[in-house]
């Protein structure tokens, strides 16, 4: 147990779960109270004692079904099949789905609740239709829909659901209340499969490897710019707690505060009372002045989903902001402030600006040094000495005329200024990438393609930040 439990807690940490060796140490100790006559307690023990974020169970659970949620099933030889006949054998002879037999058999499993003939007939099933082959590098996903695509999973369910029964009226309770249940009874079926599967990966291939092949990343670990709907839904839910730990740091700073300057004048009319030796110095209250955020978000085709994030961790901590100032641009720059107020719901925020904002002007291709000119032009009054300016961009420019000059002017301006870039640091100043050009007027520049380093971004931003000194342009 301890090694399989060494090796798991090597796994959570491949993937990026934070384990430290007293929590792991904790967990070898939780496991001695606990009833291991099922594989969820073991689970629940090991969740509460190794992970401190509701975002990594799913990534866990992923580990756990590999090192104890499975047993190898097997001994696998390639191109063997067993001569004696089982009883999967009654239906060999089916037709392209599988056969009415297999069909027949699988539904009497599932409606009698039969879970060791479910397994004896999934794992028939693989045997037959799998064609899995010792040390061939496929995943089990290909094994599955092999499978799966002879059972016929589609016509399993329709034929469950007119075994339950079903209502007269198409859109009855009782209808849903048995499609939702022959569903669930449909997935016992793939999730044996998947057991099956996988258990005789691990016993040709080993835990660790098959692990691997089935890592499930980090929702902070996913790549901003190629997220898909459901992974954009996920960063969305993680992005909140992120903006409101800046927002709390930014709180503390100032109720922490460090101490104002000497106030001369009372430190001389207390020391009086110590015959005019200072004994205790007095200071001025240090000025409590919230800082000012100016954020010019490239919201092209390519940076479209990345802007999304951004602009909505802006959009979460304004409350917490003296002044916050939003420009939108593509090949044209506008202020997008308004529509992303505490009052109008983010979603519907940038829908409007979609529609309404003037940010494209000509071919709607990123163009940067127009978009900077127009900034120092229309917008120089946004920013000031107490202003942190954040582009966010890849400042690929198309290969127009950067606008180094205006860029310059609106960095010398304010208090600091950083660029987060979504894109690889390898690509960057390759093709039309200026990123170099840029990069030597800001105080920071940062990848920031996933939530993890945008998390660590903020950790930097958050620390007070000294004005540099600057050469005027």
């Amino acid at each position: 147990m301890i090694s399989a439990l060494t090796e798991f807690i090597d796994e959570l940490r491949a993937v990026g779960i934070p384990v430290s060796m007293v929590e792991a140490i904790d967990a070898a100790e939780a496991i001695e109270f606990t009833e291991l006559g099922t594989r969820e307690n073991l689970r629940a023990t090991l969740g509460a004692t190794l992970i401190k974020n509701s975002r990594h169970f799913d990534a866990f659970d992923r580990a756990f079904d590999v090192y104890f949620g499975l047993e190898p099933i097997g001994e696998m030889e390639e191109g063997s099949q067993s001569d004696t006949p089982s009883q999967g054998d009654v239906w060999a002879g089916g037709g392209p789905g599988g056969g009415d037999a297999l069909l027949d058999s699988l539904m009497d499993a599932l409606l009698a609740g039969d879970g060791d003939q479910l397994a004896r007939l999934v794992s028939n099933a693989v045997d037959r239709y799998a064609g899995m082959q010792s040390g061939r590098p496929v995943g089990g996903r290909y094994y599955a829909y092999r499978v799966l695509r002879r059972i016929d999973a589609d016509q399993l369910l329709e034929r469950l659901i007119a075994t339950l029964g079903s209502s007269t009226r198409v859109d009855s309770i009782e209808e849903r209340i048995q499609r939702e249940r022959a569903e669930a009874l449909v997935q016992q079926v793939r999730d044996q499969l998947e057991q099956e599967i996988t258990g005789r990966m691990i016993a040709d291939r080993g835990r660790r490897q098959v692990a691997a092949n089935r890592r499930l990343p980090l929702v902070e670990d996913i790549d901003l710019m190629h997220a898909t709907r459901l992974e954009i839904a996920e960063l969305e839910r993680a992005i909140r707690p992120l903006a409101r730990k800046l927002a709390t740091r930014l709180g503390q700073r100032r109720r922490r505060g460090s101490k104002g300057r000497l106030d001369v004048r009372r430190t001389i009319r207390r020391s009086l009372g110590h015959g005019g030796v200072m004994l205790e110095p007095q200071f001025k209250p240090p000025r409590k002045s919230k800082p000012e955020i100016v954020i010019l978000c490239d919201v092209s085709g390519s940076m479209a989903t990345f802007a999304r994030f951004t602009m909505q961790l802006t959009y979460a901590i304004s409350a917490e902001l003296a002044k916050v100032r939003v420009f939108a641009f593509i090949d044209g720059l506008d202020e997008v402030t308004g529509y992303f107020s505490t009052n109008t719901d983010f979603s519907d925020g940038l829908v409007a600006m979609s529609r309404e904002a003037d940010i494209v002007r000509r071919d709607g291709h990123s163009d940067y040094g127009r978009s900077f000119t127009e900034m120092w032009e229309r917008y120089s009054d946004a920013v000031t000495s107490r202003s942190t300016v954040i582009i966010t961009g890849d400042a690929r420019n198309n290969y127009r005329d950067p606008g180094l000059e205006a860029f310059e002017r609106i960095v010398d301006r304010s208090r600091a200024t950083m660029w987060l870039n979504p894109e690889s640091q390898r690509f960057w100043d390759t093709g039309d990438s200026v990123m170099s050009g840029y990069s030597i007027a800001c105080d920071s520049v940062d990848q920031a393609r996933t939530l993890r380093q945008l998390e660590a971004f903020v950790e930097r931003a958050t620390l007070p930040t000294a004005r540099r000194p600057r050469v005027g342009v």
